[in-house]
């Protein structure tokens, strides 16, 4: 699922393209993408963008007249700027808007169809989609702090509540977790000073690097390359591949859908993370450490 980094430089390559021009039409080719139906997705027709910005990790497009259309990828869902000559791509195309300034398609890969597109008026309306979460970009510790504390979760789940902090999930969590030398299982009400204050130093870091990194590797161009897995990562999506801060092979805990990335030396003094299922299969086989990894 594109995140804070990814989803800031979708709204800067969009803002650069699409601000100050008219919506002349949308050709919807999934009717489950549009989730609203009042007001209709015609109401926005020639109409001007006033401006595009980040709703935690939504992409929130404002026509005049306070008309928005309200963005969510998901996981799969990203957004391609097409060139003049050029084919929406294939089956995964959910939608294309065409603008005075160009052609943006909506894509979804997979089958599951849960990205989406929201037509609402007012800012009232668009307020109803924010999770609450605080921003990370010039949060001080204290307010990080007193968020992180207001509730008793794992670091992974308590960074990644949208309720809590807007935008991270779960591949810059671990990074960030990584870069603090915390367990993604540490418990929120656990930590002392020192380590609160390093996971609010690696958060701001983390998110302020990664969103330089990929505005510059854009360079200006519209970013075609989103992914959750990047090879510059530490340790997300490289389970089995060495740590770049000590060498030892990366481990995971699979649940559901996503599965959690992190260094066992780095973060856990050394001991494994039991993963659930694979844990009900080896019971007593299952190591307790780095070093019974061989």
């Amino acid at each position: 699922m594109p995140e804070l980094p990814d989803v800031e430089v979708y709204r800067e390559a969009l803002t650069a393209r699409i601000v100050g021009a008219r919506l002349l039409r949308v050709d919807v080719l999934n009717p489950f993408l549009v989730r609203t139906a009042v007001p209709p997705l015609d109401a926005a027709m020639n109409r001007r963008v006033l401006s595009v910005r980040r709703l935690g990790k939504r992409i929130v497009i404002t026509f005049d007249g306070e008309l928005h259309f309200v963005i969510h990828l998901m996981i799969a869902g990203r957004l391609r700027w097409l060139a003049d000559d050029a084919k929406p791509p294939g089956r995964i195309t959910l939608a294309v808007f065409h603008f005075e300034s160009g052609r943006l398609a909506f894509t979804e890969a997979g089958t599951k169809r849960r990205a989406s597109l929201h037509v609402v008026q007012g800012a009232a309306a668009v307020a109803g989609f924010d999770m609450g979460g605080l921003e990370i970009s010039g949060l001080s510790f204290k307010d990080f702090d007193a968020r992180l504390r207001s509730e008793n979760h794992t670091l992974k789940r308590a960074l990644t509540d949208p309720r809590l902090f807007s935008g991270i999930g779960n591949a810059y969590s671990d990074e960030i977790l990584h870069r603090a030398k915390l367990s993604p299982l540490a418990l929120t009400s656990k930590l002392d000073d020192a380590q609160r204050r390093r996971l609010f130093r690696a958060t701001v870091d983390v998110l302020r690097e990664w969103t330089q990194r990929l505005v510059e590797q854009a360079r200006g161009d519209f970013p075609d390359k989103v992914t959750a897995f990047r090879p510059e990562m530490a340790v997300h999506g490289r389970y089995g591949q060495p740590c770049p801060v000590c060498n030892a092979p990366v481990q995971r805990i699979v649940y559901a859908e996503n599965e959690c990335n992190y260094c066992a030396v780095c973060q856990t003094g050394g001991t494994l993370l039991a993963d659930r299922a694979l844990s009900r299969l080896l019971h007593a086989s299952w190591p307790r450490s780095i070093d019974e990894l061989g």
